[in-house]
């Protein structure tokens, strides 16, 4: 029964949903969206203790894995593939898990949602350690292809997590740290890719951001480990290179050439006027925070 949960009750603000005007729609929109930071603020201890989790997890050289079926795996997935390029992540230390595989990122798979047996074989495949975390997220709080997942991680002793839209959820019942942000009713009954889809993406966008910073993939408030793979981000590279040290355009192009295209290296190369070579020991000595690199120079 899934009448009970917030996230499928009426709203009533929308009752006359189909004779509203194109305005009237957008601005009810955009109140009910409105609403989202205040709840998950109330879930920020819950969010903070999932984060030091992933940290600790990140630094034994385990993995993050995302599970979900429908809206709530895909955005798992979205989360997931943005870290690589983001953050110079390789793409097997955060994945996304969907019910049914690649072919549910675009395709409805029925009865994928519904096997909990689909979860352990998909986190099988993957090789889950013992290090990894795994969060399950399920705007409704109750699939079962999350809870197999949630479930399989637990006894194999990987740390588990949850992030619902609705309070008490079952799947907060099968994780060591339960998230369960109320979006509350959507202005379209039921359509949970909605205010929950971006409780959700908000949500995911706090663990995987903070993390990263949490084991130096960020110096001051730029993305120094980001991926030069295109044109856009050759040139943001260089400039995050200026921004850091304060250099002129000509000295950022030579050391992005020097540093091979990394942008982290770089930035030490110019700061402490280190080799490429002892600027990469040296960050790898300080388990690459620029921070700490520079810092002992």
């Amino acid at each position: 029964m899934i009448e009970h949960l917030n996230t499928e009750k009426r709203n009533e603000k929308t009752a006359d949903l189909d004779q509203m005007s194109v305005l009237e729609i957008l601005t009810v929109m955009n109140q009910e969206d409105e609403t989202i930071p205040k709840a998950i603020a109330k879930e920020l201890p819950a969010i903070e203790k999932m984060v030091k989790a992933v940290i600790t997890a990140f630094e034994k050289g385990g993995r993050l894995f995302y599970i979900g079926a429908g809206t709530s795996g895909r955005l798992g997935i979205l989360d997931a593939v943005e870290c690589v390029p983001t953050f110079g992540t390789e793409p097997e230390m955060v994945q996304g898990l969907i019910a049914g595989g690649a072919k549910a990122i675009k395709d409805a798979v029925e009865g994928a949602e519904d096997s909990e047996e689909l979860a352990v074989a998909d986190l099988k495949a993957a090789q889950l350690t013992e290090n990894d975390v795994v969060i399950g997220i399920a705007a409704s709080g109750r699939t079962p292809y999350v809870i197999g997942g949630l479930d399989y991680a637990k006894n194999i002793g990987a740390t588990t997590g949850s992030i619902a839209c609705n309070a008490p959820a079952e799947i907060s019942e099968h994780a060591d740290i339960a998230i369960e942000v109320v979006s509350g009713a959507e202005i379209l009954t039921g359509s949970t890719r909605l205010k929950a889809g971006t409780t959700q993406k908000l949500v995911l966008n706090m663990i995987s951001t903070t993390a990263m910073i949490g084991i130096g993939k960020v110096y001051k408030n730029l993305m120094v480990d980001v991926r030069s793979t295109n044109i856009k981000l050759v040139r943001r590279a260089k400039n995050i290179i200026k921004d850091a040290t304060g250099c002129d355009e000509a000295t950022a192009e030579r050391v992005f050439e020097e540093s091979n295209h990394h942008v982290k290296t770089a930035i030490v190369m110019v700061l402490t006027n280190m080799s490429y070579e002892e600027a990469t020991n040296s960050l790898v000595e300080n388990k690459g925070f620029v921070r700490r690199t520079i810092a002992k120079d």
